[in-house]
């Protein structure tokens, strides 16, 4: 998986694309191609090299495909092989910063969409996504509650600190689970309005024993603070997510 992201970034068109998506995140074919001088083919390509490298991934939404940066490989590219005295040039990269102040030229479209490989099964990631005592390993040390029913509420504690707090939506085990929360103890996310996430967990189509997990936050017009701390923060969720269930390690520092 690192030779598939280091050979797509080593291309200058496939980077000028994805600095075309932290510019503006969310875009069609058409979009990407407008700035280009290069054919609508030979930009497909480039964008299912990118796709395939996990560096970005798409959505349907109405009857246009929007592609969207994926932070996710990029911050494990960090937490491998980028030095301490680097750190400050790669926040730039796993920030993948959204443009939240553009217009946006479809209803409901997704904001902050993250993919990540993880080899264990759905049942599995389920677990680990609503089991305070795994949660506490890798979601920035915070344990959920919850009675997990749809129209319960749920919050992420860290120690005797409520970090956040909203209601379960919708949630089919161990395949999909919607909320809508906010954080109650974060500065400067006292007036955000809360955002909705989406897990969307399903086995890969060609590798055995793997899980796909695509994370999805939206909703965040009115929010923009909160939209800024889930941005840096939640591509380590995802990584700690993917170290706990396949060493049975913490990730250090989550």
């Amino acid at each position: 998986m690192e030779k598939d992201i280091f050979k797509a970034l080593a291309d200058p068109s496939r980077r000028t694309l994805l600095d075309l998506l932290y510019a503006s995140n969310g875009q069609t074919l058409n979009e990407l191609c407008a700035p280009l001088d290069m054919s609508r083919f030979g930009v497909m390509k480039h964008l299912n090299i990118l796709e395939e490298a996990g560096l970005i991934t798409t959505r349907k939404v109405g009857r246009e495909k929007l592609h969207y940066l994926n932070a996710v490989p990029i911050r494990q590219i960090y937490e491998r092989w980028v030095s301490k005295y680097t750190e400050s040039w790669v926040i730039g990269l796993t920030s993948l910063q959204n443009e939240l102040e553009r217009e946006t030229k479809m209803e409901n479209t997704p904001r902050h969409v993250n993919r990540i490989a993880i080899k264990a099964t759905p049942e599995q990631v389920w677990q680990a996504i609503t089991d305070p005592a795994k949660t506490s390993k890798f979601w920035h040390n915070c344990a959920i509650r919850s009675d997990w029913q749809i129209e319960s509420p749920f919050e992420l504690w860290n120690g005797e600190e409520k970090r956040a707090e909203g209601i379960i939506l919708d949630m089919d085990p161990p395949s999909k689970l919607v909320m809508r929360w906010r954080f109650v103890s974060f500065p400067g996310t006292e007036n955000d309005t809360p955002i909705r996430i989406t897990w969307e967990i399903g086995s890969h189509a060609e590798l055995k024993g793997v899980t796909l997990v695509t994370v999805v936050h939206d909703e965040l017009e009115q929010a923009a603070h909160t939209a800024k701390i889930i941005e840096n923060g939640f591509p380590i969720v995802l990584s700690g997510l993917k170290t706990l269930l396949e060493t049975g390690e913490a990730l250090a520092g989550g």
